[in-house]
């Protein structure tokens, strides 16, 4: 054998033996134990990890003696939990100033700190619902993420969204000034299948679409509710979901009326987000097809402790809020798959007081902590990796302090974090 020959053979074994280096392995003890599935919790059950997957779980596993072992019996594990509607790239200031006055540069400075703090309040995996005038930078962010290049959740990202023309923010400035909208502008079904396309190949997970919105100064609006114009035709929207399913991307819509919900639902899309006006027809035929709906209480809630809101516009938010409520309650005695979202214009941090908002609405606990795991899991379609602490699902774990069935609230104290195998969080303290 040659000298290069036997070099190379060296090489080979020696990177084999490198790819095949033991994973570590890490034993979790819980006190009490939520798999993400179940209606009722578990107890002194042990976690076991290998790498970044879950090895084995029950209450009688015989724990290697090279394992990490690291006890929370004085805490609830649950999976990482879910934010199936959020955007990275909101971070609290005027709509208007962050699209025409910051950076997207700065902006996805920004969504990478938004990105941490998700992280660290327990939320693994999010879709991120479009970037609002930012462009592509979700998807830069998520493959930095996957990278190892910064700190954040796993992420779907919808880029840019799709609106029509006169249908999306800014709004008021002169016709003959050109003004960057929040969203990508499509019309006719040559526009949205083009538009689709474009944001597929720019690296977008899913599709989300206005169904209807808010325009400006609509004629006959009633001041004290949200007004929504429809906006895309049902050919339209399925032109959408017909190309996007091309490459089994999914189709989310905004939407707050039950005409326009019907025509999304009629036309194969997978989620509705917020929903606030949705009558029992509609939840009726989301259920018929398979549809989830993501309410995003507080995004709502969050608008009325505004000083700086004007009396007509808190009675405004006011109105929409009970509604809201009245929409949420009336779903929960309908078969609609009610999925985990925060939709939060900043304090990403704060994303688990959603859980507060539905229980208060009249979700038991444990059915909003399936919102925010199986469910919202299932949404995504990563129910195979995601959403339920099973052997073979990647190692997704958090704890938070006392017993979250009981009360709901302890979820926005998280304090511990694995995602993918990797300890991020640990405060043995709390």
């Amino acid at each position: 054998m040659s000298r290069l020959s036997t070099t190379l053979l060296v090489f080979i074994v020696v990177a084999r033996a490198l790819c095949g280096q033991t994973p570590e392995v890490i034993a979790i003890k819980c006190g009490r134990f939520f798999d993400g599935k179940n209606l009722a919790l578990a107890e002194n059950v042990v976690v076991l990890i290998e790498g970044n997957r879950i090895k084995d779980i029950g209450t009688a596993i015989a724990i290697p003696q090279q394992a990490k072992v690291i006890d929370l019996s004085r805490t609830t594990v649950l999976p990482g939990l879910v934010d199936a509607h959020t955007h990275t790239f909101l971070h609290g200031i005027n709509y208007d100033d962050a699209v025409l006055k910051k950076s997207h540069q700065y902006r996805a400075i920004w969504a990478g700190v938004a990105a941490r703090k998700i992280l660290m309040a327990g939320f693994t995996s999010i879709r991120d619902i479009e970037t609002e005038g930012a462009g592509y930078g979700d998807v830069a962010v998520r493959d930095a993420i996957d990278a190892g290049l910064i700190v954040g959740p796993r992420m779907q990202c919808a880029t840019r969204a799709l609106s029509i023309t006169g249908g999306y923010s800014p709004y008021g400035y002169a016709p003959h000034v050109e003004i960057p909208k929040g969203v990508q502008i499509a019309d006719g079904v040559d526009g949205v299948r083009k538009a689709v396309r474009e944001q597929l190949a720019n690296g977008a997970d899913i599709i989300k679409i206005y169904i209807d919105h808010r325009r400006r100064n609509p004629h006959g609006s009633d001041p004290d509710r949200l007004t929504a114009a429809p906006m895309f035709s049902f050919d339209e929207v399925k032109a959408i979901v017909d190309e996007a399913s091309k490459v089994g991307a999914k189709v989310a819509a905004h939407v707050y009326t039950s005409s326009a919900a019907q025509t999304a639902i009629k036309a194969g899309l997978a989620s509705l987000e917020h929903g606030i006006y949705l009558d029992d027809e509609t939840f009726r035929m989301m259920a018929e097809h398979g549809v989830y709906w993501v309410p995003t209480l507080m995004a709502y809630m969050q608008f009325m402790s505004d000083p700086t809101l004007s009396p007509a516009r808190k009675r405004l938010m006011t109105g929409t809020t009970e509604r809201h409520r009245e929409t949420f309650k009336r779903a929960l005695s309908l078969p609609v798959k009610i999925a985990f979202g925060s939709d939060l214009d900043g304090r990403h941090e704060t994303a688990g007081e959603e859980l507060a908002w539905m229980v208060r609405y009249g979700m038991p606990p444990v059915e909003a902590l399936r919102s925010a795991t199986s469910v919202a899991a299932e949404l995504m379609g990563w129910h195979d990796r995601v959403g339920t602490l099973e052997p073979g699902k990647l190692a997704d774990v958090i704890a938070v302090p006392g017993n979250p069935a009981e009360d709901i609230s302890l979820v926005t104290r998280v304090t511990f974090v694995v995602k993918d195998g990797v300890v991020y969080k640990h405060d043995p303290g709390r």
